[in-house]
């Protein structure tokens, strides 16, 4: 079992995972401008193994069917419902869970739409924490 939430913890919710294989790094344009991210891991579970169990997530409406969830207290984005692209599942916000190392993303989508320095992420300096600070 899946468990996780919101910053704040308002919102909580858990899942059944079947496949985890099902995990993906997306770069279309309305992830990001919906995470304000570069890119957001989704991990797609059954969605009648998929249920809040504290508080109520807040849901925006976006184009074609999607339905985005959202934490109206700290604003964090947890999960997406789209039953005319993704029929009978719950997409949640992989980074939301409890242990979010817990299952690596398998696949990038919607590479059409990546933001060029994305590519080549892995060849910048990388700093354990904010260098200078």
């Amino acid at each position: 079992m899946l468990t996780g939430g919101c910053r704040c913890g308002a919102v909580r919710y858990q899942a059944q995972v079947d496949d985890p294989t099902r995990h993906a790094l997306c770069h279309c344009e309305h992830c990001r401008r919906s995470a304000g991210a570069p890119a957001v891991a989704w991990l797609a579970v059954p969605k009648e193994q998929f249920s809040v169990t504290q508080g109520e997530a807040v849901r925006w409406d976006g184009a074609g069917g999607a339905e985005r969830y959202f934490c109206g207290r700290c604003g964090t984005g947890l999960y997406y419902l789209n039953e005319a692209v993704l029929p009978g599942i719950a997409d949640i916000q992989s980074a939301t869970l409890d242990d979010p190392a817990a299952y690596a993303p398998t696949a990038q989508i919607q590479c059409a739409e990546r933001l060029g320095y994305m590519a080549t992420l892995g060849e910048l300096p990388a700093f354990e924490r904010y260098p200078g600070g």
